[in-house]
């Protein structure tokens, strides 16, 4: 019998987090070899624990999670939701414009499956976390590359955004917070982006997962508090800022005129309907959590895990020469530039793949990213800040020997 062929639009789908090098490092893993795995944001494997607001309201309340729950979200989950974004300042928000998904992967798949056909494009940054542009393959349509700019703050270029503008554009994306770079965008250039939107009449989406962890003193702005007048879809989650990867707790809050988004909210409910209702467990926390922003706070203040192994890693890599950063404002994500000439460095897979080899420690390539030069690398600054240190110091000792061939 001849191998059955996998469907053409996976062709170009690829998760480097979880890619060959981590196969790679598993393989190492099972042999007995220590690994630091600074490829992935999964708090909990560096010692982090959820909060106990949110341990205590799963705990009382997991009775209520036997049944299947509403189709979109329990009514509780849903308000709470929709509150925190009121509160943020989307207007005209109600409840029954939030769905809450097995993650926000899956409320980004039902919501890319409702606004895109075969052939459209949906504008995407560069670099960006690649969740995006494999859905965005899977439904068929053309991801469209802007670039950030890493002389700005790794802002997004408003002119290229304009210069990749075609007859088949449908939406465009904004990760504010960027993952993998950390950035948190200004108001000014959000609504710069908001108005190429309303001009071609785009759909926003705006991934805002990392809106809790941003640190500094600074403020994250929603996008849809800025953008009243059209059709944005904003995705959050707890994974992150409460410690609850493994829940899977992700939601899609879309706002905008009734009559633009009215379609939209229909099509998403019979996606909701035909997997009958997201995890119920997870969904007894979020009231708690997003009452509780203090535990969130304390990780990212002065003197807070989170915060101080930012400081921690900065700190190591100022000694590497041939490495160069943009400080992150939010989640606990750096996006180092690497002196390519210095190193002969033409493959950046290949670059991860001999640190890993050489000092055990994994990472991932820029690439995996969908940035288009091999000149960059992600750090998830999530282990202790001494780990930190020692990890950047034996990267830099790694480079001091390191020519690509």
């Amino acid at each position: 019998m001849n191998p059955i062929p996998s469907s053409d639009r996976m062709k170009n789908v690829h998760s480097d987090i979880r890619g060959p090098v981590f196969e790679k490092a598993m393989k190492m893993v099972s042999a007995g070899i220590d690994v630091l795995r600074l490829n992935t944001g999964n708090p909990e494997t560096f010692g982090f624990t959820m909060p106990d607001s949110v341990r205590t309201a799963l705990m009382n309340n997991v009775d209520k999670a036997v049944g299947y729950c509403d189709l979109k979200g329990m009514p509780e989950a849903r308000k709470a939701i929709c509150d925190y974004h009121v509160g943020k300042g989307i207007l005209d928000l109600t409840m029954d414009d939030i769905f809450i998904g097995n993650g926000v992967s899956e409320v980004v798949n039902m919501a890319m499956t409702t606004f895109l056909n075969p052939g459209d494009e949906i504008l995407i940054p560069s670099p960006s976390y690649s969740l995006w542009t494999n859905m965005a393959y899977i439904v068929g349509a053309t991801p469209v590359l802007y670039h950030c700019d890493e002389a700005s703050e790794w802002y997004p270029d408003v002119v290229d955004i304009r210069k990749k503008i075609t007859p088949q554009t449908r939406a465009i994306l904004i990760i504010n917070p960027n993952n993998p770079t950390g950035a948190l965008y200004s108001k000014e250039v959000l609504e710069q982006i908001i108005q190429i939107a309303r001009e071609h009449n785009l759909l926003i989406c705006s991934d805002e997962i990392y809106d809790r962890l941003v640190m500094d003193e600074l403020e994250h702005v929603s996008t849809a508090a800025l953008a009243p007048d059209m059709p944005v879809f904003t995705f959050n989650g707890l994974s992150k800022s409460h410690i609850v990867c493994g829940f899977r707790c992700g939601w899609l809050a879309i706002s905008g005129p009734r009559q633009q988004i009215g379609g939209l909210i229909a099509s998403i409910t019979k996606l909701a309907a035909m997997r009958l209702c997201g995890n119920a467990l997870t969904q007894l926390v979020i009231p708690a959590a997003l009452a509780d922003d203090e535990s969130t706070k304390a990780l990212i203040s002065p003197g807070g895990r989170i915060y101080e192994q930012r400081e921690a890693t900065i700190k190591a890599l100022d000694q590497i020469e041939g490495i160069t950063y943009v400080k992150n404002a939010a989640a606990f994500y750096l996006f180092p530039k690497i002196d390519t000439p210095k190193f002969n460095i033409t493959n950046d897979k290949k670059f991860v793949l001999d640190l890993l080899e050489n000092k055990h420690i994994l990472l991932v390539a820029g690439s995996g990213f969908d940035w288009p030069e091999p000149n960059h690398f992600r750090i998830v600054m999530l282990p202790e800040s001494k780990v930190l240190s020692n990890a950047m110091q034996e990267l830099g000792d790694f480079l001091n020997t390191y020519r690509q061939k």
